[in-house]
C-alpha cells in the first residue's frame, strides 16, 4: 500500500502562503511513511468499519504533515500515534451513537501507543534479570536495604525503624551495595567486551 507520491502530491498542496518545503517532504518520506503497516494495523484494530480505514490512513497524514509545516515533531512515532488516536476520538464524538466498545477501545489506545516494541521488551526482561541476578549476590543486610529503598521507595530513617539500625548504619549498608552492584554489573559487562 505505498502511496508515496500520490500523497506526498495531494499534501503539498499550499494552504494560503504556506510551500512545502524539500526537507518536510523528505522527513515525511523517511519518517511517517515506513510506519503506514502498523499504522494501518493500528487502525484496523480500533476502527469497525473497515471501509474507512483508507479515509482515516489519509486523514492521518494530512494532519501530520500540515502540523509538521509549523514544526517538526521530536517523536514521530509517538505524534503519528497520538494523532490517529485523536482522530479515532473525534469521529466517534461526531457521530449521533456511540458504541461502548468504542469507548474501551479508546483507553487502549494510550496503552497501544506508549507500550516498547517488542524488542525493547526483550531487552528490559534481560537487564531486569541482570539486576536481580545481581542484587542476590549482595549480602543479606545490603540486599534488604537495596530493596526497601529503591523498590519500596522507603526513606532512610523508615528503613533505620523497619530493620532496628541507625540511619548511619542504613547509609552505609547502602553505599555498600550500591558499589557493589556497580561492580557486579559493569565487572560483568567489562568481561564480555573482553572476550
Amino acid at each position: 500500500m505505498n502511496k508515496t507520491p500520490e500523497v506526498l502530491d495531494v499534501l503539498a498542496q499550499p494552504t494560503g502562503a504556506e510551500i512545502c518545503s524539500s526537507k518536510l517532504k523528505a522527513w515525511f518520506v523517511r519518517e511517517v511513511l515506513p510506519l503506514e503497516a502498523v499504522l494501518t494495523q493500528f487502525l484496523r484494530h480500533n476502527w469497525r468499519d473497515q471501509s474507512d480505514i483508507e479515509d482515516l490512513l489519509h486523514d492521518v497524514y494530512a494532519r501530520v504533515y500540515d502540523a509538521a509545516r509549523r514544526q517538526l515533531p521530536d517523536q514521530t512515532k509517538a505524534f503519528v500515534f497520538a494523532t490517529a488516536r485523536n482522530l479515532l476520538s473525534n469521529r466517534i464524538r461526531d457521530r449521533a451513537v456511540i458504541p461502548i466498545e468504542a469507548v474501551a477501545d479508546l483507553d487502549a489506545l494510550n496503552i497501544a501507543i506508549d507500550a516498547p516494541g517488542p524488542e525493547r521488551s526483550v531487552i528490559a526482561r534481560d537487564e531486569l534479570r541482570q539486576l536481580s541476578a545481581a542484587i542476590d549476590k549482595l549480602p543479606p543486610r545490603g540486599r534488604e536495604v537495596v530493596l526497601l529503598r529503591r523498590v519500596e521507595g522507603l526513606s532512610r530513617g523508615e528503613i533505620a525503624l523497619r530493620m532496628g539500625i541507625g540511619e548511619e548504619a542504613v547509609s552505609v549498608h547502602l553505599s555498600r551495595a550500591m558499589d557493589a552492584l556497580a561492580a557486579i554489573l559493569l565487572g560483568d559487562a567489562s568481561d564480555k567486551g573482553a572476550r
